[in-house]
């Protein structure tokens, strides 16, 4: 892949294709990490004289206009970041948005609408997508993908935009395939994957990708618990998918898995819950597991001592509430005290909960800003944003 600070920007109209999707609450920014990770590409953009007109998507909106997904508030933050004007266009691709690029000149930023708000960009028809990425194209002289989060996905402003355009993959990308690459082609040893979050059919393809190339997995979170189903214990009330038991045994029998041996079992989904911590064997019919409890995190610890090389995706309870987010604390400060070791934090919650936790991110080798797009990597999936990059 051709990368963007070797294209010749001066003077040019350069499309990016940024990860913006970030929480916004009465239009305010929370979680502003994606936005932070942007600015390097964007200030190199501008410092070189080009003109960066940034396309990117917030949430799910259906494929219309919904100010509750507006880029609105992600343009005054960016502004607030980078230190530069940053020009919010109110459409996508319409008479505000080709107004504010025909008006805006090199040292300046335009921030198109939530591309989502054009049904053609995520649409499965390649006409629809097509001319929907033409009329993009036509905003721009070059285009750079630096969105890793969206990678895996055939939308116009990933995929097709790049077939219309001089093209090359943002720092951001180009850092993730990378670190992806070190992972996956001859990763140093012992190499240790955990996996957390609410599912086992949500990593089910990437359980089976990589349990025969690691060296111990991990397992904490809600899909602990049909691992620990299948493993003999009863779970009480906590998340359990009874049609992956027989999936589950199947990787227990590989002797790689590692499970939690305590838990803290709530009353019920709520911070204020009565809850307490219960060996794994012990944990009543009537309450649910929210978080690993002390001994399983010290259990992660010594499994993880030496570890060359560590992939970490999904948090080991509900971290958003207080009393069930040690179990996350605990392992991301073991994965992070891990020295001159491969520590690669997999995107999505694990990011979030990294900074939500208040732990040093300059501690990790690399946090992804990716968590869907990371995993069909290392599934072996062909993502389609970075195929089209391929030259």
């Amino acid at each position: 892949m051709r990368l963007a600070k070797d294209l010749d920007v001066e003077g040019k109209r350069v499309l990016v294709r940024s990860d913006l999707n970030v929480p916004v609450t009465d239009g305010v920014v929370g979680d502003d990490g994606r936005i932070r990770a942007s600015v390097p590409l964007l200030r190199d953009l501008l410092d070189r004289g080009a003109l960066p007109v940034v396309t990117a998507h917030l949430g799910r909106p259906k494929g219309s206009p919904d100010p509750a997904f507006s880029l609105a508030p992600v343009a005054t933050r960016l502004e607030q970041l980078l230190g530069a004007p940053v020009v919010a266009a109110a459409d996508v691709v319409g008479d505000s948005a080709a107004k504010a690029v025909a008006d805006q000149q090199p040292g300046s930023v335009v921030l198109l609408e939530n591309v989502r708000f054009e049904a053609a960009e995520t649409s499965k028809d390649d006409a629809e997508r097509g001319a929907l990425a033409d009329r993009l194209a036509g905003f721009a002289d070059l285009y750079v993908d630096d969105a890793f989060g969206a990678v895996h996905r055939k939308h116009a402003s990933v995929y097709d935009v790049a077939q219309r355009l001089p093209h090359a993959a943002g720092p951001l990308v180009a850092t993730e395939v990378d670190v992806l690459k070190r992972l996956t082609e001859d990763p140093a040893r012992p190499y240790a994957v955990v996996l957390g979050g609410s599912k086992v059919s949500d990593k089910l393809t990437v359980i089976e990708a990589l349990l025969p190339k690691v060296d111990s997995l991990l397992v904490g979170g809600g899909m602990c618990f049909t691992f620990l189903k299948a493993q003999g214990h009863e779970v009480g009330a906590s998340l359990l998918e009874e049609d992956q038991l027989e999936t589950c045994r199947a990787f227990l029998e590989t002797g790689k898995v590692v499970l939690p041996v305590d838990v803290v079992a709530a009353e019920r989904f709520a911070a204020d819950a009565a809850h307490d911590v219960v060996p794994v064997e012990e944990i009543p019919s009537d309450r649910m597991g929210l978080d690993i409890g002390p001994r399983s995190v010290e259990l992660f610890r010594d499994a993880l001592a030496g570890a060359r090389t560590v992939f970490w995706n999904g948090p080991m309870g509900v971290f958003e509430m207080a009393p069930y987010a040690e179990g996350t604390r605990g392992v991301a400060e073991a994965v992070a005290s891990l020295d001159g070791a491969l520590t690669v934090v997999g995107g999505g919650d694990s990011a979030a909960a990294v900074r939500a936790l208040g732990i040093d991110e300059s501690r990790f080798t690399h946090i992804s800003t990716g968590g869907g797009a990371s995993l069909e990597y290392l599934e072996g999936k062909a993502l389609p944003g970075l195929t089209v990059l391929e030259d």
